[in-house]
């Protein structure tokens, strides 16, 4: 991935944006929609719209080289924004003896930073420290799931119906899954990562996911009721991906995101001018 030298990394979570909009439409999105930032914003006096202001102010003056106050702060701001991944780019880009308190970035934060560390997630394992590597300032979060909060009589009845439709359509898909949990285990990560983006995989998984919802019988049209939601999350997915370098024509774009994602990206990413999209079998070699 790093020998792609992407520009702009983008990461399957929700922007700082997106969690304010929830917190204040709590009867809409419910009240944990995203984690609090109360404790990011107790050490930097900025709740998440004047962070990702303060942010934006940052970036724009940023120098060529940053010192450790000037990071530590950025990091601390990035918490206040919701944006953990981001504060771990700039916690990772700090020399060891620097990776302390100071700078509004308190020892909750950093403690906060050091369990991020700790984690076995793409969007701090993959996509935080490729940025970090090649000296970028932050990844961009570009989930949504503002859309697919689906409002119907009977929640359990709904999870239910789409799970049936799901076994039902999934025998391929299980099959995949099998070897996918053995490529896992195994140190070497990039046949496992091959196998998921092969079109073969994306059609399975595609198949599994979607197709068998829309074949689907129920009453109250609960897996179609899903898979317009299904649909929703991705536009608007892609719509994020899409600002990320609408004012950076050319740039180098990788998306780290669920693998069952990406038959939607590729085909509604294709269509948008002055994209190409780059086979990752060619990245993955």
């Amino acid at each position: 991935l790093a020998a792609f030298r992407p520009d702009i990394i983008t990461i399957e979570t929700e922007s700082g944006e997106e969690c304010d909009l929830a917190a204040r439409h709590p009867a809409k999105y419910g009240a944990d929609y995203c984690a609090s930032t109360a404790v990011a914003m107790a050490a930097t006096g900025f709740d998440v719209p004047a962070a990702m202001a303060e942010i934006d102010k940052t970036l724009k003056a940023w120098p060529a080289q940053a010192t450790p106050a000037q990071r530590r702060r950025l990091a601390a701001l990035f918490m206040a924004a919701n944006d953990g991944a981001s504060a771990y780019v700039q916690w990772l880009q700090l020399p060891e003896a620097e990776r302390r308190a100071g700078d509004s970035l308190d020892a909750a934060l950093v403690a906060m930073l050091e369990k991020i560390a700790t984690r076995n997630n793409e969007n701090y394992q993959l996509g935080a420290r490729l940025a970090a590597r090649l000296g970028l300032q932050r990844v961009h979060a570009v989930d949504n799931h503002t859309g697919d909060r689906i409002d119907v009589p009977d929640i359990k009845a709904f999870v239910k119906s789409i799970e049936a439709a799901w076994s039902a359509g999934g025998t391929a898909f299980k099959e995949r899954q099998k070897l996918e949990a053995a490529l896992s285990q195994a140190t070497d990560l990039l046949p496992l990562y091959r196998y998921i983006n092969e079109p073969q995989a994306q059609q399975v998984s595609a198949e599994a996911n979607v197709s068998a919802s829309m074949r689907a019988k129920s009453p109250e049209g609960y897996p179609q009721i899903w898979v317009a939601g299904w649909e929703i999350r991705n536009l608007r997915m892609v719509a994020n991906i899409r600002e990320t370098f609408r004012e950076r024509p050319g740039a180098r774009v990788v998306s780290i995101v669920g693998a069952s994602h990406k038959p939607w990206f590729d085909g509604w990413l294709g269509q948008l001018q002055g994209v190409d999209i780059v086979d990752a079998a060619a990245v993955l070699k």
